[in-house]
């Protein structure tokens, strides 16, 4: 059997077979299954198989290793385009491939010069470019055309051992981290040992010190939190008549938290009376309510503010009566323009106010800044728009808000928005931190992606922003995952998929900055770029 194995894996079509399923398995070391340490098996494996290899030959046998990872670890993107983009399962298929062998070619970038650089295997080959490369590579993954940061090595840590050192070094840090100790596996195969005999205590050291040095502390304050999750089906939520249903279901599940004002709440067969019923009761100022905040998720409401007046004026009012305030996501319009928003009904400046602050005139508003190319924009769109039912996906010509914005203030609290794609960029988020953020807040709307891994890998990447920035985070979707994450990226508290509900939780707050928060990617981007630089230099002395 393992002559076998060895003929397979030194056969041109045989090696890039193993390549792709070495790539495939590491599916496994994201959610839902968190199994970690494939990562590093399958890692070290490309990495000792490649160190013989041509340059241009390490290019396609890291390409099939990439390749594989994204054809099986991305693999839930044709679900939008195969159920409700209305392509052929062929070509919803055949376009998610195409989107993994573009991914793939970062590693393929990252095989040819790993060998063109350090053909030799060695401290040079393993622990100075690779993790380099590497590192570098999942970089600009993160940002040519627009981005997709998925899958990056570091998310395998979420529950991993690795995890606290995000709040020094971020994701991309961990996937720096995990090329190293690779590099090292790797050279052990070899029966060389002593870089990893370095490397594993300085490693846990260094662990241990970011967990039991940070610099976040509690102040002993809790804020009550209410997540609503409505279950629509995405095959409604954009339809005309699902409007008023899809409102009615939002603010009848967030009845019970209102329950001085419950009496309010009648139902007539008239959708402009039921509202009008069901938000409002003049005669209940003093109610009260141990409800804070109350999350909506993204496009809670599936309609342009001016269309939704009325709804969102009782829905202020009522809000400002239990002394609360509501996030939801909505459509804002500015100009010509619309975007994917995100808006405060209630108190905005104190949980006790004699008014509500909401006004619909963009204050205290947050729009979307990167936008998910096809879903909300499209590229080339007098060309595209034509071919396909796909690239007609409704609500998928929004403007861009810009990359800075305020937190949103609700009830005096300070909170962090990301609409949905957002979540996945740790230097957009971390641009919109600072000491006084209370909370990182994230809705979403992944009904698009089914029962797929999507969303969970979605959770996952939504709880490394809580470690990287040392805040609870809120996720408030319209299917699920809606949960609660602690700082340390724990999921304290979710609902299941795919059910109605409604989570509430008493979150503490906490105050301080971690050295993620102060100094982001940068350190190890520099750090990388000097390691890179250091391997030219070497090649060009050795030439």
């Amino acid at each position: 059997m393992l002559n076998t194995f060895r003929a397979l894996a030194h056969h041109p079509i045989g090696r890039l077979v193993l390549a792709y399923l070495a790539g495939g398995i590491t599916a496994l070391a994201f959610a839902p299954y968190f199994l970690w340490p494939v990562y590093f098996i399958a890692l070290t494996f490309v990495l000792h198989q490649s160190q013989h290899l041509s340059a241009k030959t390490a290019f396609t046998y890291w390409l099939s290793f990439g390749f594989g990872c994204f054809s099986v670890g991305i693999s839930w993107v044709h679900v939008s385009m195969d159920h409700f983009g209305g392509l052929p399962i062929i070509a919803s298929l055949g376009l998610m491939a195409l989107l993994a062998l573009y991914l793939g070619l970062y590693a393929g970038l990252t095989g040819y010069l790993l060998q063109k650089i350090a053909p030799n295997t060695g401290i040079l080959r393993n622990l100075i470019l690779f993790p380099a490369l590497w590192t570098l590579t999942e970089w600009a993954r993160g940002w040519v055309l627009t981005g997709f940061p998925w899958l990056w090595a570091g998310y395998s840590q979420t529950q991993g051992p690795l995890k606290m050192l995000a709040s020094v070094i971020g994701a991309l840090g961990l996937s720096f981290i995990i090329a190293l100790l690779c590099g090292a596996l790797a050279l052990c195969i070899q029966k060389r040992w002593k870089s990893l005999a370095i490397l594993i205590p300085v490693i846990t050291v260094c662990t241990l010190v970011a967990i039991n040095t940070s610099a976040i502390t509690p102040i002993h304050k809790t804020v009550n939190v209410v997540l609503v999750q409505g279950n629509i089906p995405q095959s409604m939520k954009w339809q005309p008549e699902a409007l008023w249903p899809t409102m009615l279901k939002y603010m009848d599940l967030t009845r019970p938290e209102f329950a001085p004002v419950d009496n309010a709440f009648k139902h007539d067969d008239n959708p402009s009376n039921q509202e009008s019923q069901s938000l409002s009761n003049p005669q209940n100022k003093q109610a009260h309510t141990d409800a804070d905040l109350i999350i909506w998720p993204e496009a809670a409401i599936p309609a342009p503010e001016y269309l939704v007046e009325d709804f969102l004026s009782n829905a202020n009012r009522v809000a400002n009566l239990n002394n609360s305030a509501i996030l939801t996501g909505i459509i804002s319009q500015q100009g010509d323009d619309f975007y994917n928003s995100l808006i405060v009904l209630g108190n905005h400046n104190k949980k006790t106010q004699m008014q509500a602050d909401y006004q619909g005139n963009g204050v205290n508003e947050y729009k979307k800044h990167h936008l998910l190319p096809i879903g909300e924009f499209v590229p080339f769109e007098a060309l595209l728009r034509p071919l396909a039912p796909f690239f007609n996906l409704p609500m998928s010509s929004f403007a861009r808000g810009a990359y800075q914005q305020p937190n949103l203030t609700a009830l005096g609290y300070h909170i962090l928005p990301a609409i949905c794609y957002e979540i996945a960029f740790p230097e957009q988020v971390r641009a919109n931190f600072s000491n006084d953020t209370n909370l990182l807040l994230t809705i979403s709307n992944d009904a698009w992606f089914g029962r797929s891994n999507g969303p969970l890998q979605h959770m996952e990447i939504a709880q490394m922003r809580a470690v990287e920035l040392g805040r609870p985070l809120l996720r408030a979707t319209n299917t699920g995952v809606t949960a609660i994450v602690n700082e340390k990226g724990v999921i304290t508290k979710k609902l299941p998929q795919f059910e109605t509900g409604v989570l509430t939780a008493k979150v503490p707050l906490l105050t301080g900055m971690t050295p993620f928060a102060h100094w982001g990617e940068w350190p190890i981007l520099l750090l990388s770029g000097m390691f890179f630089m250091i391997a030219l230099s070497i090649r060009f002395k050795q030439k």
